[in-house]
């Protein structure tokens, strides 16, 4: 609808109406060419005329002034047609049709249109238009020959060929004004004698009736027995002045301004008639009726016309004489005259500036003009026919209204009074509410988020006086019960204009009240007009049937189809737009779920960095968000709304109202609210889809995802990665049997550095993935596409279905495979509902920084909570949001960083399987220390070869040994020994190096693993780690530094029986009762047995001083006996062995020469080694040195001593032989004493010499071990000492004799000088003895080193023992 104007009473109405078949385009182009003609200047209006006619025309040429015009868009309602002529103003004085031409049409065609376009746009009993005129405009340049003549008058044909048409055109619609003010003088004319005044006092809003309801005049005169008709098509009387011979008032129109055209009150009446007039008729017509309504009709025609100051004058003079009750709306719509005069003069002057003139403001005086009627208009009362007058009082006081409204609010836009403030009340705008001066300002319906601020807002009021209370206080007036008397059409302009101006002063709540009730009136005539047209929109057919059958003569009755047009949807936006806006003043935002375009239905899934972080801050945003606005007033609107969307029709209006209230407003609704939402919004959709609707709802549900894990494939399946350098090493060895890691660290701080493992996926081969579903709602959520949304490689999977359960969290399987090698990153979920678009939701990693931010974004937003920052409609949660995210933004500079889960897509693998095994059941049972063999056939099930093979082991002792030695507890002689058994002792060996690595497409290999026999292993584990490394290059892009296997895992239940035991292991020495008796020897019957024989043989060696038995005693703990052997393989020495059998629960002890062991110094210094490569920990322990010493010299002999003897069993009677470990067993110091060779070793002996000086030998016993002297005999103590070192020494001899008390010697017995020995050199020293008693007597000697410290000076000893008797 047009814009209200406040000059409108000083504005003539032309009408543009189209004719013939003119192109849309064609016609609004020349309609805006005329309507940009918004003035005339009184100077430009032709003077033709020179009768009673041209009383409202130029006084002269050069006249000062303008005609305002005014193109209304649609002629006014029908039932303002009493308003004829006490508003002039509203209605259209003169009619334009717009019409083109082509050669081939004709012109008398083109005017009948045009007449028949006036006849139906005006009735028949309408005085209007006063004046009309065609404007043909031609199409082409092309001869027409168009010839008008005398035959077409009111049409006017403009050439193309013509240049400057729109200055023509700007001459022939002053010369349609001119025609205008010559019909309003023959207006003028007709009410000025007492017939017009009697009928324009007859009613309160009077109307001229036809000519032939007109009674005949007073004057008998021949000639006005009838009246002449109207040249005009609507028969108005004669206005040419036929009637004007004599006027009561007796006023004629001068050229100049004189005293005769100022209204005297005194002679103002009408003059009593003549006496033969009284004759004739005894009551004169009119004498009686006041001339104020008269004055007032030829002042609104002065305004028209221009001539302000003449106005002025009719309208004073109306006022004066309208003081009647029944003028008491005349009176107030003089009073509306008199206030729009000051504007239109003030906008013709050429000095009007903003600011105040005077200590009064320029615009009181129309204000109070203004408010003085309203007041009218409110105290009028109709005398006749209430219901049709109360209508147009209504209208008019309604009209009075917005007009002092409109003056307050330009003046106060406008910054005051000046030129702008008179351009806005003449000529406004299409947006009138949008001035220069609020150029930042809103349309009524418009997003109030575009709306000025507070401060603006009142800066205007500081500026002109005008407060904002002030102007919504004056609009208000025109909301009231009085509405209900006006039509719709008039009923919506006023509610929409006072809308419009509340918004504009920024009271968005009272707008949107107020456009509630603008709805409820469009509703109704959108109602109403389909029920009006619902007859003729629907057609009755014949089926047709009723012929075919009676050619079968068979009677049926006729059947009918009915076909219903389809409803137009022209200005639903627009009433939408207007329901979405009371929706958002109200904190309900109705297009929080969008509606798109069918080519927006599939979007890429890839959105912007921007879209995406707005959408997770807004989703955070409304989880956290506060409640705004009263709920049950919110679920009202709301239901206003999709009641709307149902009534124009719009289905996917009322799926999305209804989905974006469930989405916002489902924490407050009842169950049955959104069971019934939800339902409605169904039946929309697919009403929607079943008429053809191309647009579809986006995905309303908020973020439905809440989690998504990818599914670790199969370990059969599981690709490891490897360097490609791990092929030039040889197999896995004992280290990482040992460590159980790779890193030889036991802390590595870059293991932080490398981030968490990305997934590990192959091409072409089906992978899960688990997304987490959330609904909130009370009913199920029903999805009808689920996918993945991904980037990277390609990545394909069906979309599947899902319904997820009523307030629960549902897990949901999606399958897919990559088909490329690469990066796979996955996003988020495709998510589509029934009926509606897809839609992306991503779902970023949950890393540190991702955590912060959101928890620092929680922060801030539950700061705010409860706190009153935003004020109104501040406070709705959108608008505090867009002030967080600028401040947020304003604060961080850096650009955020968002990860999603990656996945690494490696090549093509190829895949085994275990075919078979040589194990029932998986299981093997073992003796400690026996060796098996297992059999594992392999299967190449895919199409890629295999070329490279790797097995790695695992069993129950590995874990423990590995805890053990991580903890770091353990000694370092135990910790050597848990490596060793970890290392050299495994249960599980391959031998790689004989073995085929190379298996086809489709082919088997058969691998044999050796088990061994380990007490405490119950289970283990064979791992077979395969790949395709030797790739064609061509399928390679570049050389790659890394590989993948797979592995394929077979368990294997262990039994280990534990039979055999070795304790008690001991090392003597040599003594004389060892090798006393010769192997030949047959006194006892023992020896005659081939095992003693063979036993006496073994311990029969030649020198016993470079000897050293090994005894150990092996017990048999199992229900078998086994043959135990012990063999000895020593370097120099002749290989030995001896066997025993051992019977079940008895034990048995083995003997063995061993010959002692020299290593050399830096050999025992070395320290006790470790056999892998962990990071090296200081030992706890607190040695001494010396204490250090002895334990290597203890370690590394007995690693010797274990290199030199070995161990085997064998089931007696069977096939079954397996290793006895000596591993348990410790060595101590005297034990190491006896095993190695000393640094020099002392021979203590006794000897005797004769008279002869010959020497002669002492006698001892059959053992060999004692001395058997005489007593009271001189001996000679010989002690040898041989240097046995690879240095030579500088020694001395110590001697001690036990009981010293009973023997006599001569010499010292300490530090007896031995001097320096050469490697291998021997000295003897002799010391002359006797003993004086019979008994035991027990020698020793001890050879000192003189260059070695007091702890290592003792490098040799020696002992005898004697037996002194006196027998002979």
């Amino acid at each position: 609808m047009e814009p209200f104007a406040y000059g409108s009473l000083a504005q003539i109405r032309i009408l543009l109406v189209p004719v013939g078949n003119i192109r849309r385009s064609t016609f609004e182009q020349w309609a805006l060419d005329i309507k940009s003609i918004d003035t005339i200047g009184l100077g430009d209006i032709s003077t033709d005329v020179k009768d009673e006619r041209s009383r409202f025309m130029p006084n002269h040429q050069l006249a000062s002034g303008s005609l305002h015009l005014a193109y209304p868009s649609h002629p006014p309602s029908d039932s303002h047609a009493p308003l004829s002529l006490f508003r002039v103003s509203d209605f259209p004085l003169a009619v334009i049709g717009i019409a083109s031409c082509a050669p081939s049409d004709s012109l008398a065609t083109i005017l009948a249109q045009f007449q028949t376009v006036l006849h139906e746009v005006f009735p028949a009993s309408s005085m209007f238009p006063l004046a009309s005129n065609c404007f043909v405009f031609e199409e082409s340049d092309t001869s027409t020959n168009i010839h008008l003549g005398d035959n077409f008058p009111g049409l006017v044909v403009i050439p193309s060929m013509m240049g400057h048409k729109k200055t023509y055109v700007g001459t022939l619609v002053a010369d349609l004004c001119s025609k205008v003010l010559v019909e309003l003088g023959a207006v003028a004319q007709t009410l000025e004698n007492p017939l017009g005044n009697e009928y324009l006092n007859a009613s309160l809003f009077p109307n001229l009736p036809p000519p032939s309801e007109m009674p005949r005049s007073l004057d008998d005169e021949p000639r006005r027995d009838s009246l002449p008709l109207l040249p005009s098509h609507n028969s108005q009387p004669d206005l040419n002045g036929q009637l004007r011979a004599k006027t009561p008032l007796g006023l004629k129109r001068a050229s100049t301004m004189s005293p005769g055209l100022l209204p005297n009150r005194h002679v103002s009446l009408p003059p009593s008639p003549a006496p033969g007039g009284l004759k004739k008729r005894p009551t004169a017509i009119g004498a009686a009726s006041s001339h104020g309504r008269f004055f007032k009709v030829l002042a609104d025609f002065f305004l028209l016309a221009g001539r302000l100051e003449e106005a002025s004058i009719w309208y004073n003079e109306a006022i004066v004489l309208c003081k009647s009750p029944q003028d008491v709306a005349w009176h107030a719509s003089a009073l509306e005259g008199l206030a729009t005069i000051p504007i239109v003069e003030a906008w013709s002057s050429t000095d009007g500036i903003n600011g105040i003139a005077h200590d009064k403001d320029p615009w009181t005086d129309a204000a109070d003009k203004l408010t003085q009627a309203i007041a009218l208009y409110q105290r009028a009362v109709p005398a006749s026919e209430p219901e049709a007058t109360l209508s147009l009082l209504s209208y008019l006081y309604c009209c009075s209204v917005l007009r002092h409204s409109t003056l307050l609010y330009a003046v106060w836009s406008s910054k005051g009074w000046g030129p702008l403030a008179f351009t806005a009340m003449l000529q406004p705008s299409p947006s009138p509410f949008l001035p220069a001066t609020l150029s930042n300002n809103a349309s009524p319906t418009s997003s109030s988020s575009a709306r000025n601020s507070y401060a603006a807002l009142e800066r205007l009021s500081v500026i002109t006086g005008i407060t904002r209370a002030q102007i919504a206080a004056s609009v208000s007036q025109a909301h009231g019960p009085w509405l209900c008397h006006l039509d719709t059409r008039e009923r919506v302009r006023i509610l929409e204009y006072v809308a419009a101006m509340f918004g504009a002063l920024g009271y968005v709540r009272k707008e949107a009240h107020v456009l509630r009730e603008v709805l409820v009136c469009l509703m109704d005539m959108v109602v109403c007009g389909r029920e009006e047209s619902g007859s003729g929109s629907a057609r009755v057919l014949s089926a047709g049937l009723a012929n075919r059958n009676n050619s079968l003569n068979v009677t049926t009755a006729q059947g009918t189809v009915g076909i219903r047009e389809n409803e137009r949807t022209d200005g639903n936006d627009s009433i939408l737009h207007i329901v979405k806006h009371v929706s958002r003043v109200h904190g309900v935002d109705l297009e929080a779920v969008k509606l798109l375009d069918s080519n927006a239905l599939n979007r890429d899934s890839c959105t912007s960095q921007v879209d995406e972080d707005a959408e997770r801050e807004d989703e955070l945003a409304r989880a956290l968000q506060e409640p705004f606005g009263w709920p049950e007033l919110q679920l009202d609107i709301v239901r206003e709304a999709i009641a709307i969307a149902e009534a124009l029709p719009d289905y996917m209006a009322v799926a999305q109202f209804a989905l974006s209230s469930l989405k916002l407003l489902h924490p407050v609704m009842s169950l049955r609210d959104q069971h019934e939402i939800y339902s409605t919004a169904s039946k929309a959709m697919m009403t929607a889809k079943r008429r053809g609707d191309a647009r579809a709802v986006d995905y309303w549900s908020g973020q439905p995802i809440s989690g998504i894990a990818v599914l670790p494939l199969p370990l059969v399946r599981m690709p490891i990665e490897k360097p490609i350098s791990l092929l030039s090493q040889s197999s896995t060895g004992a280290t990482s049997i040992i460590a159980g890691v790779r890193d030889p660290f036991l802390y590595n701080p870059r293991k932080a550095l490398q981030g968490e493992v990305k997934t590990v996926l192959v091409q072409n081969e089906p992978f899960e993935l688990v997304v987490t579903l959330r609904n909130p709602y009370i009913f199920d959520l029903e999805l009808q596409s689920l996918q993945l949304s991904t980037s990277g490689v390609t990545f394909v999977s069906k979309p599947i279905a899902v319904v997820v359960p009523a307030n629960s969290f549902h897990p949901v399987t999606i399958s897919g495979k990559a088909t490329e090698s690469g990066m796979l990153t996955i996003r988020g979920c495709i998510v589509q509902a029934p009926g509606g678009a897809s839609r992306e939701f991503v779902l970023p990693l949950a890393t540190e920084e991702e955590e912060e931010r959101k928890s620092r974004r929680r922060s801030a937003i539950e700061c705010e909570t409860g706190r009153s920052k935003h004020s109104g409609l501040d406070s709705r949660p959108w608008q505090k949001f867009s002030k967080r995210a600028s401040e947020v933004e304003a604060k961080s500079s850096t650009k955020r960083t968002v990860r999603y889960i990656e996945c690494v897509v490696v090549p093509e693998q190829p895949l085994l399987r275990i075919r078979r095994t040589s194990l029932t059941h998986g299981a093997v049972m073992l003796y400690n220390g026996e060796m098996s063999t297992i059999r594992i056939t392999l299967e190449n099930v895919s199409t890629l070869p295999v070329d490279l093979i790797r097995l790695t082991f695992d069993d129950s002792t590995i874990a423990p040994a590995q805890q053990a030695l991580a903890e770091g507890d353990l000694s370092v002689f135990e910790t050597y020994e848990t490596e060793y058994d970890l290392v050299h002792r495994p249960v599980f060996t391959w031998d790689s190096e004989h073995e085929s690595q190379e298996i086809g497409p489709g082919q088997k290999k058969v691998i044999t693993v050796n088990c061994f026999g380990k007490v405490g292993c119950t289970n283990g584990a064979i791992h077979a780690s395969y790949a395709y490394v030797r790739r064609p290059q061509e399928i390679l892009a570049e050389h790659p530094e890394v590989f993948h296997t797979r592995q394929l895992s077979y368990p294997v239940l262990v039994t280990v029986y534990h039979m055999l035991e070795c304790h008690a292991m001991d090392i003597l020495s040599y003594s004389g009762a060892t090798t006393s008796l010769p192997p030949s020897a047959t006194d006892d019957s023992d020896e005659t047995m081939p095992e003693a024989r063979a036993r006496s043989a073994l311990l029969h060696v030649g020198d016993i001083a470079d000897w050293s038995i090994f005894s150990i005693e092996v017990r048999n703990t199992y229900g078998l006996p086994f043959e135990v052997t012990f063999e000895r393989k020593q370097e120099g020495v002749e290989h030995a062995s001896i066997t025993s059998l051992v019977p079940p629960g008895s034990t048995s002890r083995i003997v063995l020469p061993i010959k002692k062991i020299s290593l050399p110094e830096e050999h025992v210094s070395r320290p006790i080694p470790m056999l892998s490569d962990r990071q090296y920990v200081v030992s706890s322990s607190k040695l001494s040195a010396e204490e250090e010493r002895s334990q290597r010299e203890l370690f590394w002999y007995r690693e010797e001593l274990f290199k030199v003897v070995h161990g085997r069993w064998r089931e007696t009677g069977g096939t079954r032989a397996g290793n006895l470990s000596l591993r348990q067993q410790r060595m101590t110091l005297p034990m190491l004493e006896a095993l190695r060779v000393e640094t020099a070793r002392v021979r203590m002996s006794l000897v005797r010499y004769n008279e002869d000086g010959k020497e002669q030998p002492v006698p001892v016993d059959p053992a060999g071990m004692r001395y058997l002297p005489s007593p009271n005999e001189f001996v000679y103590l010989r002690t040898a000492i041989t240097n046995l070192s690879p240095s030579e020494l500088v020694l001395t001899l110590n001697l001690e004799l036990e009981p010293a008390q009973h023997v006599v010697y001569q010499g010292e017995l300490v530090d007896i000088s031995v001097g320096r020995l050469a490697k291998g050199e021997t000295h003897e020293v002799e010391t002359p003895l006797a003993f004086t008693a019979c008994g035991r007597f027990d020698f020793s000697a001890e050879v000192w080193a003189l260059s070695r410290s007091r702890e290592s000076a003792l490098v040799g000893h020696g002992k005898m023992r004697i037996n002194v008797s006196g027998d002979p």
